[in-house]
């Protein structure tokens, strides 16, 4: 029977102790019967604690300024989430009629 390679550092020597699965190189432990979950995937929330995923609709709940220029987004200008990112303005997105934009999950409602 062959045992999977390590999820974490793709090492060969993984060994088995009863139920869990062990890599000695990295020490990493986990359950093959489990559901793997990407803990480095960023989880967002809206406004109001929706969960939100990449390719969500969603609207503005507050006027924001464009910083650079003098336009303003107004409250429910529609917007598509492209991905998530790292950072203070967590949202990279495509803003109706302004184009693409990073916006803070905190500012958005889920449509």
């Amino acid at each position: 029977m062959s045992l999977p390679a390590c999820p974490k550092c793709n090492s060969e020597y993984v060994y088995e102790d009863q139920a869990m699965l062990i890599c000695p190189e990295c020490a990493h432990e986990w359950n093959p019967n489990e559901e793997v979950v990407d803990e480095d995937a960023l989880i967002l929330k809206d406004a109001v604690g929706n969960l939100l995923a990449e390719g969500d609709k969603v609207t503005l709940t507050k006027d924001l300024k464009v910083k650079g220029s003098s336009q303003v987004l107004k409250v429910g200008t529609k917007a598509t989430i492209k991905r998530f990112v790292d950072g203070d303005h967590d949202i990279d997105c495509k803003v109706d009629g302004a184009g693409d934009m990073m916006l803070k999950s905190k500012f958005v409602k889920k449509a």
